[in-house]
């Protein structure tokens, strides 16, 4: 079913907003995550682990869940199609896959908050954790940076399934 242009582009600015506050959540979190390695006052490295975990529960994992529902609500309302174009089944995979290695790292980020508001935190403590975190986020913004390219370069390539979809309607279509 193909929405009419004005639920459309709800769906569409949704999406668009979800995914781009995603990216910029991310780089925030980054942002804390290398903070918290590189800060020499404890209370620094307290709050900024603190703040992570807050925006990772809060800000990052909503956005996240939010721009995969409404880039699904967008490729099954549009033309587009999820399976008909590689670009768009790449976008579904890329965003299936940073939700389920957000997911994973969540218990890591709420476990380092934890400690920090227990403890003093030295620049020692939990340190191959915190780096896994800042790398994890790194590799998350690279990430979110491919579904942003192939939304604005949309490169071409159907799937079989787009072929055989787009013949059909081409052979149903009346002849002049």
């Amino acid at each position: 079913m193909i929405m009419a242009p004005g639920v459309r582009k709800l769906a569409l600015t949704a999406h668009v907003t979800s995914s781009v506050g995603t990216l910029g959540a991310v780089a925030g979190f980054l942002a804390l995550a290398v903070a918290g390695l590189a800060a020499k006052d404890s209370q620094m490295v307290r709050a900024a682990y603190l703040a992570m975990e807050l925006t990772a529960w809060y800000v990052i994992l909503p956005l996240v869940i939010a721009s995969l529902v409404t880039g699904l609500v967008q490729s099954l309302g549009t033309t587009w199609g999820l399976f008909r174009h590689y670009w768009v089944l790449a976008k579904l995979l890329l965003n299936v896959l940073v939700t389920i290695v957000l997911l994973l790292q969540m218990d890591g980020i709420s476990y380092v908050a934890g400690v920090a508001a227990e403890t003093t935190m030295s620049s020692t403590d939990l340190l191959g954790l915190r780096r896994s975190i800042r790398t994890h986020a790194a590799g998350g913004l690279l990430v979110l940076l491919v579904p942003v390219a192939l939304s604005l370069y949309k490169p071409r390539g159907m799937t079989r399934y787009g072929w055989r979809k787009q013949h059909e309607r081409s052979s149903a279509a009346p002849q002049p």
